[in-house]
């Protein structure tokens, strides 16, 4: 078999049917759309409409709050930073946000990188970011390193 020879089975595509062209087409005229009324028109937009009954997702309770300037950060887990050490992409005397990111470890800094503390830590890692969670700080400092909040984080 060649790929020029490559075909659908037969029956597995059809071709689109062409409405409002013709009587003959057995689509024509209103294409299938009825008479008249706002669903015969283009630009309808009433999915969620319920005839003037109070539609569902109004009628349900709406809770908590959402913040609508809130602080998205990138998260990475010491796990990898070691993993990423032990590899040779990271020195582990000087981890930054810009060297994360650089490595590949995380795609995108948002408005921060903030560090986690799933993983093991074996050897002595000086970080430098945004934000970092108290069994993180913990846990490079008791290998040896250290992991410094920047104050952009500590001024929240």
């Amino acid at each position: 078999m060649k790929l020029n020879e490559l075909r659908d089975n037969a029956g597995a595509t059809r071709s689109k049917k062409r409405i409002g062209r013709g009587p003959g087409s057995g689509k024509g005229k209103m294409g299938g759309r009825g008479i008249k009324g706002q669903k015969s028109r283009s630009g309808v937009a009433i999915a969620g409409y319920e005839g003037g009954q109070m539609p569902l997702y109004q009628r349900l309770p709406k809770r908590g709050f959402n913040k609508p300037n809130r602080k998205s950060y990138a998260v990475v887990n010491l796990g990898l930073i070691q993993k990423f050490v032990d590899a040779g992409k990271l020195d582990a005397g000087s981890i930054t946000e810009e060297t994360l990111v650089s490595s590949g470890l995380v795609r995108r800094k948002l408005d921060g990188i903030r560090v986690l503390a799933k993983g093991e830590v074996t050897s002595a890692l000086t970080i430098e970011t945004t934000g970092a969670s108290k069994s993180a700080v913990e846990a490079v400092e008791k290998a040896g390193g250290a992991l410094k909040v920047t104050a952009a984080a500590a001024a929240e």
